[in-house]
């Protein structure tokens, strides 16, 4: 147990009793074989709200409080809050084998791998369980403790009501979800800062889609470690956000390894924390980033939850993500009040805004827990073609070296649709395109050689024009596309030839 002494309660604000107030009266009216999950946002107060709810059922009840999660952090946050209001605790962690002094306890925060080993040895583990409180309920390990507690209380707590596992939805195990107050309101009430929120369009060609339905962390290594991503970041970064303590979020640990080196070359205060780290590594970067003004924390999934730095004034998203939830963990980083701190800035550079919309928009999670195929279906597309989410955008030094402004007045999808508006054939808007790309680099060039050299640094940009093709004509088998591109590349070869051999 934890000397309550050394802490103090943080006080419940009044939607935060409002909430507790309500989900007991629900307790209450629908007695024991009832499950209930509360959705609120990352920075609403979610431990302290259901610290206050376990105190007030050990009160009422009179029995045992059992509260689950899955990062040490959240099961000594979570301690601190309950001693603090009274609520004598213990933490059961790997070192904790039996329980002798149980009857000391009124509440018990447990490891859900530590206490599943536990229970499998002696099922009766922890006696007279009447609650049971699962924080960030969305992870589905939770559910093997479930079984052994059929006769208590479940309340589930999670910003996003969805579950990390399409095939077993949350309303399986819950019968009810409570919406909390939105992130819209928290921020116009002041509990909250609010996002600026900076979009970058990225080319995002390559990612691949994994199993668990996000993208893989290979592909998005391949596409995030190069070197025009790192430039794009740094250039995101010096545009929007230089002077403030910043947290970076990757996929891959090699990506965040460079990102670190090209911060380091540019002289900017900068470190990298993985999963990998030892908890000693872990607390010295975290204790640094806190006290370091304008620092930077490049790092891989290990801070998207159990991490609280209200200091964080820009959150960079460098990287894609097809899972709402992560996309929430991630910006809520960035969203703790401070007196002088009422506005941090999101850089998007994976476009998840425009995959989910922007993180203050309203979300009816009501839909998200009763059906949520339906619901994702309408967020993502399983045949998601991501090399149409954004305008293909050239690397900086191809820019310099092209004539940007001609390519720019072309646009596939429009010129393809007028020649269809007309009567015309569609594949009209491809011979467009072919004299676009020849005027953009014959603008630029001194011979053929000059030529070829250009048209070979075009060809993604070329690719991506030629696939909006493709889908506006609904025909983009591998076999038509290859011919496409291939027939698309001689012929400009061959008016490059004809147009620059004489000069």
């Amino acid at each position: 147990m934890i000397d309550e002494a050394l802490f103090e309660p943080k006080t419940l604000y009044p939607f935060q009793k409002r909430t507790v107030d309500q989900i007991i009266s629900e307790l209450k009216a629908n007695g024991q074989d009832f499950n209930l999950l509360f959705q609120l946002p990352t920075g609403g107060g979610k431990t302290v709200i259901f610290s206050e709810i376990g105190r007030q059922y050990i009160e009422h009840w009179e029995k045992k409080v059992l509260i689950l999660t899955h990062r040490i952090e959240l099961s000594v946050q979570t301690s601190k809050q309950l001693s603090a209001i009274g609520v004598s605790n213990k933490i059961i962690n790997s070192e904790v084998k039996t329980l002798e002094d149980q009857g000391d306890y009124n509440c018990f925060i447990a490891m859900v791998e530590t206490l599943n080993n536990r229970l499998q040895e002696d099922e009766n583990f922890i006696k007279q369980v009447g609650l049971v409180i699962v924080d960030e309920a969305h992870y589905n390990s939770f559910r093997k403790i479930f079984q052994y507690y059929q006769q208590a209380n479940i309340l589930g707590v999670t910003a996003t009501p969805l579950s990390s596992n399409k095939a077993l939805p949350l309303n399986d195990h819950y019968d009810e979800l409570k919406v909390g107050e939105s992130i819209a309101s928290l921020i116009e009430k002041g509990y909250l800062a609010n996002a600026e929120t900076y979009t970058y369009d990225v080319n995002l060609h390559g990612l691949k889609i994994g199993s668990n339905g996000d993208f893989t962390v290979s592909s998005s290594e391949q596409v995030y470690g190069n070197y025009f991503m790192q430039e794009k970041l740094l250039f995101a970064y010096e545009e929007v956000a230089v002077g403030t303590k910043t947290l970076i979020f990757n996929s891959g640990i090699e990506t965040s390894v460079r990102v670190q080196e090209t911060f380091k070359k540019r002289g900017y205060k900068i470190r990298h924390l993985d999963s990998t780290f030892s908890d000693k590594d872990r607390k010295d970067i975290l204790k640094w980033f806190k006290e370091t003004p304008d620092a930077i924390l490049t790092s891989v999934g290990i801070l998207t939850t159990g991490f609280d730095e209200p200091t964080v004034e820009t959150i960079i998203l460098n990287r894609a993500t097809r899972s709402l939830t992560l996309y929430h963990q991630m910006i809520g980083r960035g969203s703790r009040r401070l007196p002088k701190k009422d506005m941090f800035r999101l850089i998007d550079l994976g476009n998840n805004v425009r995959r989910f919309g922007l993180w203050q928009d309203y979300i009816n999670w009501k839909d998200a827990f009763n059906f949520p195929d339906r619901f994702l279906e309408s967020k993502l597309s399983e045949q998601e073609d991501l090399t149409f989410e954004a305008a293909y955008e050239l690397p900086k030094h191809i820019q310099e070296k092209v004539d940007t402004d001609v390519l720019d007045e072309f646009d596939m999808k429009k010129v393809y649709e007028n020649y269809i508006d007309k009567g015309d054939k569609g594949k009209l808007a491809v011979d467009d395109s072919l004299e676009n790309h020849f005027k953009a680099i014959y603008n630029k060039s001194e011979d053929f050689y000059d030529g070829l050299e250009l048209q070979e640094a075009l060809q993604e940009h070329i690719e991506h024009r030629l696939k909006q093709y493709t889908k506006c004509i609904a025909k983009s088998t591998k076999n038509y596309f290859k011919y496409l591109m291939e027939t698309y590349n001689r012929q400009l070869r061959q008016k490059l030839r004809a147009n620059l051999d004489d000069e």
